[in-house]
């Protein structure tokens, strides 16, 4: 390490301690070799090393072509010893940079066993990772020390290279199957012990509980809708019951409003006071009641709220660690996936960005072995559809990246026909005050439609009376014929009262 000093002011100078980048770099040549070496002798060390070593992590810059090469012949399906070796590189054009002949018979003559081989390439990663920190930390100190870069998106940049070096150690091994019938059957006996025969996070929407069990630990859940449909009074709903009335902490990422204006939907929702009176505060003395009553259900509830803007996959990954460690939350909620950024990454368009950022997701949600739901927007293709049914949202609505269907686990879609001002079906009965929860993708059960009741004074979703029937109307599970669609339910129960107000 070497000492500097840099002016603070007022004649002040303070000590900076820069790192001595005259080091050696970490490296480990006689494992390199020995690794080469066992790969060219024994038929099938690549295959123990293949997950674990890339080309580039080699130092030696004639190991990682002689590693290439190896690469090359274990696509092809060939056999990997000195002379496919040593031919492959004359191919290449690579055989004389090498060393030639003579260099590569010399590594196969100094391996004794190849007993260690995945241990020697794990040393071998580790110490390819090591560089790559020093690379970028000083890179990053090379930055930081120009005035011309702005502070804020060096930070972006340092997030997102750092999360890019963290993604290359995330490995996990194979494990025997017998551990792991142990935790499904500890899950299924936890899921018989429940009356409702929940086995995963309730939402405190019944009939939703009864098609998805609740939702599970690991999966992805994107619940997505055309603006002004309501995601975001669907999930306080939600954060409300599972907090609130099951004691379940809950963890909730806002990128689109403030935590105070977060927390006023949740008092409107509570409370049960127009949204337009919370904000002008002239409410009427029994309203002032109502609230001072309410609102304390809403005290030292488990709701953890987060409203950085702009938030990126790696610092919701950092935020979620701890949240869980600390708080131990059960469940996170994301509002909404289109305004999250992978910063620091190169793109070549924004279609690539939500990909990675949905795949992050789902990685994080396994990490943590908890559910995580994503709000997303759909496109403006519902729009130009007519009809009732044609108002309905589809798995090609997704918005932005096919991605977002392929990572997720269940895909989820609010649809309220009033909206469009559909506010009868084909049978004549009643669609105001209706909502409907599409679950188009469910990659662990079934399919299918599930009513609830829709008060958009209080941006509010709650159940509706336990006898009408879910919608079933397929099965991912096991192939059962569809079940023909129930009538929604009728006017009896929904012209209690209803608003065409479009959800704050």
């Amino acid at each position: 390490m070497v000492q500097g000093t840099k002016n603070t002011g007022r004649g002040k100078q303070k000590t900076v301690v820069i790192p001595d980048m005259g080091r050696l770099q970490p490296q480990a040549r006689e494992l390199e070799e020995a690794v080469l070496g066992a790969l060219m002798l024994e038929k099938d060390a690549y295959s123990l090393v293949s997950e674990i070593l890339k080309p580039e992590c080699f130092y030696e810059k004639n190991h990682e072509m002689i590693y290439a090469a190896i690469v090359d012949l274990a696509a092809s399906q060939r056999p990997i010893d000195l002379l496919t070796v040593t031919d492959q590189l004359k191919k290449r054009g690579e055989l004389e940079q090498v060393g030639g002949p003579f260099y590569i018979s010399q590594l196969t003559s100094k391996v004794a066993s190849s007993a260690h081989i995945e241990y020697h390439a794990r040393i071998i990663a580790q110490k390819y990772l090591a560089r790559e920190l020093i690379s970028f930390t000083a890179m990053i100190q090379g930055k930081a020390f120009d005035e011309t870069q702005d502070v804020d998106d060096l930070m972006q940049e340092a997030e997102g290279k750092l999360f890019e070096i963290s993604q290359c150690n995330v490995k996990k091994d194979v494990t025997q199957i017998n551990p792991v019938i142990k935790d499904a059957m500890e899950l299924l006996k936890k899921a018989a012990a429940q009356t409702e025969g929940l086995s995963g996070t309730r939402t405190g929407f019944d009939a939703l509980d009864k098609i998805t069990s609740g939702w599970q630990n690991s999966d992805l859940i994107i619940i997505a809708a055309r603006p002004a449909m309501g995601k975001t009074a669907f999930v306080l709903s939600m954060a409300k019951n599972m907090a609130v009335n099951h004691n379940t902490p809950v963890a909730l990422f806002s990128l689109e409003m403030s935590n105070v204006q977060l927390v006023n939907r949740l008092i409107v929702n509570v409370c049960e006071i127009p949204g337009e009176k919370i904000k002008s505060g002239r409410l009427e003395p029994y309203e002032w009641e109502q609230l001072d009553v309410k609102i304390r259900e809403l005290y030292d509830a488990p709701i953890y709220v987060d409203d950085t803007p702009s938030l990126s996959v790696f610092e919701l990954r950092t935020k979620a660690r701890r949240l869980v460690r600390e708080h131990d939350v059960k469940c996170l909620i994301i509002d909404y996936l289109q305004l999250m950024n992978a910063s620091g990454m190169n793109f070549g368009n924004r279609e690539q960005e939500v990909s990675t950022i949905s795949r992050s997701l789902k990685g994080l949600a396994k990490e943590l072995n908890i559910p995580i739901i994503a709000l997303s927007q759909l496109n403006r293709g519902v729009e130009s559809r007519q009809g009732v049914e044609g108002k309905r949202p589809q798995l090609a609505d997704l918005r932005e990246s096919g991605a977002i269907e392929q990572d997720a686990d269940m895909v989820c879609f609010i649809h309220r026909p009033e909206y469009y001002k559909i506010t009868e079906d084909e049978r004549g009965n009643s669609l105001i005050g209706l909502a409907e929860i599409i679950i188009a993708k469910h990659r662990n059960g079934a399919t299918g439609d599930v009513c609830l009741k829709f008060k958009g004074e209080f941006a509010k979703f709650i159940n509706i009376d336990e006898d009408i029937p879910v919608r079933e109307f397929s099965s991912t599970m096991n192939g059962e014929s569809p079940i023909p669609p129930i009538p929604a339910p009728g006017a009896d129960f929904l012209n209690q009262g209803s608003s065409n107000e479009v959800p704050f």
